[in-house]
Formats: C-alpha cells, sequence, structure tokens
C-alpha cells in the first residue's frame, strides 16, 4: 500500500529541511527550520510543494542547534498558533535554562570543524509555544510514524521512523557527508559518517544511537546534513560505522573525547 505521507528534503547549504506531507487532505509537519536566514527558503518550498502558505500542523525538531532551529523564531512570527515539539530531555536547551556544551574546534577532520568556534551554543527560549513529543512514541497528527531517543549528539536528540516502509529521519544522529569538512559539503558524496564531531559530547551514547537505527533496517534515510541513502549502500554504510565507529567516528582528541 503506497504511503499518503510524503517526504519532501530541501539543503539549504549546509543542513536539510524536511517536509511530511498528506497528499490527500494538504496536511503537513516541518521537521527541524535549518539556519537563521532558512525563513524564505522554507516559505518558497512550502509554496512549491503546497501552492500555497498552508501553516504546518506542528514543526518537529530532532534537537536544537542553532543550524536546525535557526528559523524557527521567524516562522513562529508568521504561524503564531503552530505547536512545536521536542524531547523532553531538549526543552531545558529551548526553554532558557541550559546552554548546550561549547563547540570544539580541536577536532580533526577540516575547516567546518576549525571554525566550530563560531557556532552558537546559548539556549534559546520558546517556552511559550514549545510542547514535549507524545509518550506513546507517534508523532501528532501523524501517528504513522515514531519518534526514537537517539542522545549523543545532544541529550534529548530524536530520530522519526515510518514503520510500514522503513523510512528514516535521522537528524544528526548519523550523517550521509563528512560534515567536518567544507570540501566534503561542497561536494556531497554520499557516505555514512556518525555525527557532527565538532559539537558531540557523548560518543559512548551516540554509538547506541547508531546502533539503535541500524537495527530499524532502514530502507531510505535522510540526514540532518547529506543526501538521502537507500538500499545496500545505507544498510552496509551503517554496518561499517559501527564495527569502526571509535577510527571512523570519535575524533582522536578534543575536549568531549573519552579518556
Amino acid at each position: 500500500m503506497a504511503n499518503k505521507h510524503h517526504v519532501y528534503w530541501y539543503r539549504h547549504h549546509i543542513v536539510n529541511i524536511i517536509m511530511i506531507v498528506d497528499s490527500k487532505t494538504s496536511d503537513w509537519i516541518l521537521i527541524d527550520t535549518g539556519l537563521f536566514y532558512s525563513e524564505a527558503f522554507i516559505l518558497k518550498k512550502i509554496r512549491r510543494v503546497l501552492g500555497e502558505l498552508i501553516p504546518p500542523k506542528a514543526i518537529i525538531l530532532t534537537h536544537g542547534h542553532f543550524d536546525h532551529v535557526g528559523a524557527l523564531r521567524p516562522l513562529l512570527q508568521r504561524f503564531p498558533n503552530v505547536p512545536v515539539y521536542a524531547h523532553e530531555l531538549e526543552l531545558p536547551f529551548l526553554t532558557g535554562q541550559r546552554h548546550y556544551v561549547k563547540p570544539d574546534p580541536s577536532v580533526p577532520g577540516g575547516l567546518m570543524a576549525k571554525l566550530a568556534w563560531l557556532y552558537p551554543y546559548h539556549a534559546y527560549d520558546f517556552s511559550r509555544i514549545i510542547c514535549p513529543l507524545p509518550d506513546d512514541g507517534t508523532l501528532p497528527f501523524f501517528t504513522d510514524w515514531r519518534w526514537i531517543h537517539t542522545p549523543g549528539h545532544t541529550e534529548g536528540h530524536v530520530s522519526l521512523f515510518r514503520p510500514s516502509d522503513r523510512f528514516l529521519i535521522a537528524g544528526d544522529a548519523f550523517t550521509t557527508v563528512k560534515q567536518e569538512s567544507l570540501l566534503s559539503v561542497l561536494a556531497q558524496k554520499k557516505e555514512i559518517h556518525g555525527p557532527p564531531a565538532y559539537f558531540t559530547p557523548d560518543w559512548e551514547l551516540a554509538k547506541t544511537s547508531v546502533e539503535t537505527l541500524q537495527k530499524l533496517e532502514p530502507a531510505f534515510a535522510v540526514t540532518g546534513h547529506g543526501q538521502m541513502m537507500e538500499g545496500s549502500s545505507l544498510h552496509s554504510g551503517l554496518k561499517r560505522l559501527i564495527s569502526q565507529f571509535e577510527q571512523a567516528a570519535v575524533p582522536d582528541h578534543g575536549r568531549y573525547v573519552p579518556e
């Protein structure tokens, strides 16, 4: 049976923005909001997909890093009654209570890592509108999807999964581009990598989260950074990442590298 919910993903500079759209009703939800100047890009894609500026039923945040919540405030000004959802453990970072860990420019990998000292890490305050994700593991309004807690990159990081066709939206639990390297980001070569090393403080949990996602045997995966992957290349890439995680994902030095 064909899924009535279509997934649209668009890369805006260094990060992906995702729409899940009900083809029958035009109801839709937005997954992450990109960089602080991504609003115009997102509005353009809404018009392209739906023909008009229909507000989303909800905005789901895989996590609250600057490149995933950047356009949230202007979008909420345009769509003031849209609820925003994140994992309960992510809420302190999205209600002004706690700052994220500082990004680590000392990790190896390339220019994107070296520039990490520039990346914002302070808490955002969306306390007026943000809600915890439902306890039953489903997505609001789109109950054929479920959310999965995949911490490591952040404490409350989540990935989204549709069991009917094994479609995975992984956020930054893993990536399909070497995000630490500007050349790799520009080239967008498809290959499985761990979460961005300059912003991942808990590598043990990060590996466990990749293992959790690999066990789902996803047929398709859209991540926060990189292109969509599917089929055998996705399966083999995830297995390879897990088997070589300490060498392939964990930096050999850095602020958050285990002793």
